[in-house]
């Protein structure tokens, strides 16, 4: 039976003219570098993009680079703004404040002048990524193929990325990352994304679907306000963790552009969601998937074992993220649409891959 749909348009933009603005760009921080084996990873982002290349400069203070642009404003944006300094400056504390292997981040370039947009440069580290098309859920792929045993180590790894960073990281150095107001930091979190759906549909035709499940939110809506905010990696999942080249150890963790600080469970429901959203994705196709691989059940009973803290309210928090990925999801049709991809049907809660798990987690029966 046949897979997911090919991947979209993800830019506008050709690699081999960055080369050329990233190369005059260098010369000006380092003199007399040359930047060579410029190329762009198959699993280049839905917004900011990337970059791999090398400098050859005796005093270079990397050598094999990873360059993160931020997205074209030609090619239709998945979100509406993109904090180049601030993803920095997370990447960065993350360094100093855990033992999280976060990639040295290096230069950081505000102006949009030499790129056309801002960008910063990070240590390159070598290894594999579990592909997001085809699913890694879905047959012939690294991960896949793998034993029982070997991804079982890979999601024990995995989790204790989560329990590591929000036990390691001191909380009041996170605080710059809450919205604007006097809520919560979870309320804060909701509304940055109820104003996210709002700019997703301006214009165009509203979900029902995703209302619902906002509303169905205030239904479930945590007692506490969710507890403590932690930081937050914010796309927390295995497809933003490059590990081993020969084995299954995290040797960086990618993708800070969604960081936060809200309750550690806004993190691990959408740990525990993205893996479902791939999962039912590749049954649907009529492959069985990985059933006992990342289950809600483990990563929440190994979770608690590691920190000492018993994941709440977690029909919310998985709610949550399945909303939230529906917004992303709907910009992303929107965005297919505007490149004459695909056409907008009358419904537009088809356009959301998930609407059917998305519907049962409304109406209480997913789990």
């Amino acid at each position: 039976m046949a897979g997911p749909a090919p991947r979209p348009r993800t830019s506008t933009r050709e690699p081999e003219e960055l080369g050329r603005r990233l190369a005059a760009w260098l010369d000006t921080e380092l003199p007399g570098a040359k930047v060579t084996n410029i190329s762009v990873p198959g699993s280049n982002g839905m917004s900011s993009e990337t970059l791999l290349f090398d400098i050859e400069h005796p005093d270079a203070p990397i050598r094999a680079c990873a360059l993160r642009l931020a997205a074209d404003p030609a090619a239709y944006t998945v979100f509406p703004t993109y904090d180049m300094p601030c993803q920095h400056r997370v990447m960065s504390l993350v360094a100093t404040h855990t033992d999280l292997p976060v990639p040295r981040v290096q230069w950081l370039e505000e102006d949009p002048g030499p790129l056309g947009a801002p960008f910063f440069v990070m240590a390159r580290a070598e290894g594999r990524v579990p592909p997001d098309v085809m699913p890694y859920t879905y047959e012939g792929n690294w991960l896949h193929a793998a034993t029982d045993a070997q991804r079982a180590a890979l999601q024990e790894a995995s989790i204790a990325l989560l329990a590591r960073l929000h036990d390691q990281f001191p909380p009041e150095e996170a605080r710059f990352l809450l919205p604007e107001g006097d809520g919560s930091p979870l309320r804060g979190h909701v509304e940055s994304q109820r104003a996210y759906y709002d700019w997703v549909v301006a214009g165009k035709s509203r979900s029902p679907l995703l209302e619902r499940a906002f509303a169905r939110l205030e239904e479930l809506w945590p007692d506490g306000e969710g507890g403590p905010a932690v930081l937050n990696w914010g796309d927390a999942r295995i497809g933003n963790v490059i590990y081993e080249a020969d084995g299954f150890e995290p040797v960086a963790v990618l993708d800070w552009e969604m960081a936060a600080c809200a309750p550690r469970e806004v993190d691990l429901g959408w740990t525990v969601y993205l893996h479902r959203f791939f999962q039912d994705l590749t049954v649907g196709f009529g492959q069985p998937g990985l059933p006992g691989f990342l289950r809600r059940e483990d990563i929440e009973r190994r979770y608690a074992e590691l920190t000492g803290h018993a994941p709440r309210d977690m029909e919310f928090h998985t709610l949550y993220a399945a909303l939230r990925h529906g917004i992303v999801m709907l910009r992303i049709a929107y965005r297919q649409a505007h490149f004459g991809e695909v056409e907008i049907p009358a419904d537009p809660d088809s356009l959301i891959l998930h609407h059917a798990s998305l519907t049962a987690m409304v109406q209480g029966t997913y789990w």
